[in-house]
C-alpha cells in the first residue's frame, strides 16, 4: 500500500469573527485574528487549514463567507471550511470565494443525502465529514450543533454511511479529549481508520508531538490541533523535523 505524508492541520476555531479555544467545547479564550492567524500558519510551514465558524450551526446562521474570502486570499495550502452549512447552494458560495474543501457535520446528521449530492456535485475531494465523538457505555456518540446535541447514534456506523455516500474525508473530534492536552482518542481513531477506506484527521487533545506521533502510528492520516499552535507551545517545523526522525512520512 502506498505511504502517504502525514498531514499537520492547525485549527481556528472561529466564534463573532475572533479565533477562539476552548476546553471539551466550552469556556472559550480569544486566539486572535483569523486572517493574521491563517496567514502565520501558511508561512509556518502548515500542510493545510481549518476555519470552523463553531456557532454557526447552532445559532441557525451560515459562514461568514467575507471572512472565509480574507483568509483565503492569504494562505496558499489547502483551506477547510465548516460551520452552517446547510445546503449546495452554501458549499457552491465557499468553495467560490476559495475554500479548497467545505466540512459539514450538523446538516449530514439532519439530512444524510446532502453528503451524497455535494459529492456528486463537487467531488468527493471537496467533502469532508466533521463526526463530534463522545464515549457512551462501550461505544461512542456522535452529536451535532457544536457538541450540543447527542444524536445516539454510533460513531463507527455513522463513519460507513459518511464513506459509502461520498465523502472524501473525516474529521473525527473526540469530545472527551478536545482542549485537554493529554492525547488524542487512540482507541476511536484507529478503530475508525482501519475500518474506513477514506482518510482519518484525528482532533481533540493534542498536547506534545508525542501524542501527534502516537495517533499517526495508530492509522490517522491527519493531525489536527489548536491551541499548541495558537499559544506557541509547539512550533510546526520543529515537530514536522520531530516526526520525521520517528520514522513518520511527512512533508518539510
Amino acid at each position: 500500500m502506498q505511504t502517504f505524508a502525514k498531514r499537520i492541520i492547525p485549527c481556528l476555531d472561529v466564534d463573532n469573527g475572533r479565533v477562539v479555544k476552548g476546553i471539551n467545547f466550552v469556556g472559550l479564550q480569544d486566539a486572535g485574528d483569523p486572517v493574521e492567524v491563517a496567514k502565520r500558519y501558511n508561512d509556518e510551514g502548515a500542510d493545510e487549514l481549518c476555519f470552523l465558524d463553531i456557532t454557526a450551526s447552532s445559532e441557525k446562521r451560515n459562514t461568514i463567507v467575507s471572512l472565509v474570502a480574507k483568509v483565503a486570499m492569504e494562505v496558499f495550502i489547502p483551506l477547510t471550511v465548516g460551520g452552517g452549512i446547510r445546503k449546495l447552494d452554501d458549499i457552491y458560495a465557499l468553495l467560490n470565494v476559495g475554500c479548497d474543501k467545505v466540512s459539514i457535520n450538523s446538516a449530514a446528521i439532519d439530512n444524510p443525502d446532502l453528503i451524497t449530492q455535494a459529492a456528486s456535485r463537487f467531488g468527493s475531494q471537496c467533502i469532508v465529514v466533521a463526526i463530534d465523538a463522545k464515549k457512551s457505555g462501550g461505544s461512542w456518540h456522535i452529536y451535532k450543533h457544536g457538541g450540543r446535541i447527542d444524536m445516539g447514534i454510533d460513531a463507527l456506523e455513522w463513519a460507513k454511511e459518511v464513506e459509502n455516500r461520498g465523502a472524501g474525508e473525516i474529521l473525527l473530534t473526540s469530545m472527551d479529549k478536545d482542549g485537554t492536552k493529554d492525547g488524542y482518542d487512540i482507541e476511536l481513531t484507529s478503530k475508525m481508520s482501519r475500518m474506513l477506506n477514506i482518510p482519518v484527521i484525528a482532533s481533540g487533545g493534542a498536547g506534545t508531538m508525542e501524542h501527534i506521533k502516537e495517533v499517526f502510528k495508530n492509522y490517522a492520516d491527519a493531525a489536527l490541533a489548536a491551541s499548541i499552535f495558537h499559544f506557541k507551545e509547539i512550533e510546526i517545523m520543529d515537530l514536522k523535523k520531530y516526526l520525521k526522525n520517528e520514522g513518520v512520512a511527512i512533508r518539510l
